[in-house]
């Protein structure tokens, strides 16, 4: 009997999970098990068949403060030279894009629901998916890629929005999140929404209208992402 391929969602907030993107990833055959940073060893992130490293409300700048952050982009660097595919988002994205030999500065905050401009090569890629659909932004840190990374989307005002390199894909935005669940995003960023002085009934009434549209657009990109992986692609030793 063949063993069940392993998907670790590396999380940082227990709201900040896998969202739309988790039936799909199961449907594939994926046995999916969350890992807590800063509570959970990560020795199991590092051996998985497909990792993603979800978002969170801190940064690569808090590495100081949240030395697991230190932790985790060593990780990413142990697989990416074992060549297991990893998926980063929002945080994720940051950590990765570091690992992989960019950084990340400060940038313009973009929170709330708006599109992504796709590069033309993203039109082979899983992203196509997102042309024309909303996403959820949620960040205001901007990721300054690696070298020989393949940039696949932007906003105005964040000019990587979406990168890889072989099988490290990294996306700025949340395609992953579910609109029917935007409350618990709105009760655990409060402190953040006040602080920017975004309207919260606002975003929740565009979560309603948008949210089915996304969720669409999420499912697709991550269905197309999975049918591409050749299982196992990770080295054990």
């Amino acid at each position: 009997m063949t063993a069940a391929r392993t998907c670790v969602a590396l999380r940082h907030v227990a709201f900040e999970d896998l969202g739309v993107w988790e039936a799909e990833i199961a449907a594939h055959g994926y046995e999916v098990r969350y890992v807590d940073a800063g509570v959970d060893d990560l020795e199991p992130a590092l051996m998985a068949d497909l990792l993603i490293v979800l978002g969170g409300p801190i940064g690569v700048a808090d590495a100081t403060e949240y030395p697991v952050l230190t932790e985790e982009i060593a990780l990413l660097s142990a697989r990416a030279a074992a060549n297991g595919p990893t998926l980063g988002v929002c945080l994720g994205a940051q950590l990765l894009a570091v690992a992989l030999g960019g950084s990340v500065t400060p940038g313009e905050p973009e929170i709330g629901w708006g599109g992504v401009d796709l590069a033309p090569g993203a039109s082979s890629t899983p992203l196509r998916h997102l042309a024309g659909a909303p996403v959820l932004h949620w960040h205001g840190d901007r990721i300054v890629p690696p070298a020989g990374a393949a940039v696949f989307a932007s906003t105005e005002s964040t000019p990587c929005q979406a990168f890889a390199i072989g099988a490290q894909w990294g996306v700025q935005f949340h395609p992953e999140v579910d609109g029917e669940r935007i409350e618990q995003w709105l009760i655990g960023h409060s402190d953040e929404l006040r602080a920017h002085r975004l309207s919260v009934p606002e975003l929740r009434s565009r979560s309603r209208e948008v949210g089915d549209d996304a969720a669409v657009a999420g499912v697709r990109m991550i269905r197309e992402y999975l049918r591409g992986l050749e299982p196992p692609a990770i080295s054990r030793r």
